[in-house]
């Protein structure tokens, strides 16, 4: 079966995260975090900037259209994997960071709960408690994500996170590595969690799209902390593609419109590489 959702919904009636289920036999999670910018109303108050500056952040911050990456890659895939997409934009929390002291990214604001923007700019007031948003938003995304890891562990034995992101051409003021290669398509790894067959259908399959790299600009990739480090049948890789290839910078649309050629490559390769970590 395909596009079935099980959904969390926000207390304002919208949906906070969304998994999306693939085929009973696929292990293959495509993870699409940072894709929407939707600030939920409740949210909106504890924001700095005013709207237009909002947007203008919005534009910076978000993997614009790599839900539509994923999804088209689900409908090419021969095995059709399961997606976890998130509904709500990274500056309400960012499941990916660490909610403590191991986050590095909490150096320029940008923890669990973003205080400083792209620029480096204030986002949110000096001193704010981020509890309340990490009790309403990451935790839950969070406990949903594991779930679903266990779901494919109990149903096939393993599971692979592919996690789905994009990035700029040019490096942005909070990169803490930005001076490093920018290719097509970064592939960011985990030295317990990425084992070298996944690597290397990875640079297989997006051999069509350019050249890949390792680790730069953006490094590791997202396991949930229950299995982080702990659980060998959990595989993952991150796949970061510069924006450029696909898109208008910054938070543009698709080239060439929604079934633009550079996304429908991107889509093709994705793919691939769900059917072969699937195999």
């Amino acid at each position: 079966m395909a596009d079935v959702p099980t959904t969390s919904k926000a207390s304002s009636g919208g949906e906070d995260f969304a998994l999306l289920a693939g085929a009973p036999e696929s292990p293959v999670i495509l993870h699409v975090p940072h894709s929407s910018r939707r600030i939920p109303a409740n949210v909106r108050p504890g924001i700095v900037l005013d709207d237009a500056a909002l947007e203008r952040e919005l534009d910076h911050i978000t993997d614009a259209h790599t839900d539509a990456v994923a999804e088209a890659a689900a409908a090419l895939a021969g095995t059709t994997p399961w997606r976890f997409v998130n509904r709500t934009s990274r500056l309400v929390t960012d499941p990916e960071r660490f909610p403590d002291e191991r986050e590095e990214m909490a150096a320029v604001g940008m923890g669990a709960v973003y205080t400083r923007t792209t620029h480096r700019e204030p986002l949110r007031a000096d001193g704010a408690d981020p509890e309340p948003l990490l009790a309403r938003y990451f935790r839950p995304y969070a406990r949903a994500m594991a779930d679903a890891v266990a779901g494919r562990l109990a149903a096939t034995g393993r599971a692979v996170v592919l996690d789905v992101h994009s990035y700029p051409t040019e490096p942005l003021p909070y990169e803490l590595h930005g001076t490093g290669p920018r290719p097509p398509v970064c592939l960011g790894t985990d030295p317990f969690h990425t084992p070298p067959g996944l690597l290397a259908a990875a640079r297989e399959a997006f051999a069509p799209c350019g050249q890949t790299g390792l680790d730069s600009p953006f490094g590791g990739t997202y396991v949930p902390l229950e299995f982080h480090g702990r659980h060998p049948g959990v595989s993952a890789l991150m796949v970061e593609i510069r924006r450029d290839t696909y898109m208008t910078e910054p938070g543009g649309p698709v080239r060439g419109g929604a079934d633009g050629p550079g996304l429908r490559r991107l889509a093709a390769a994705l793919a691939a590489l769900a059917d072969a970590a699937s195999a």
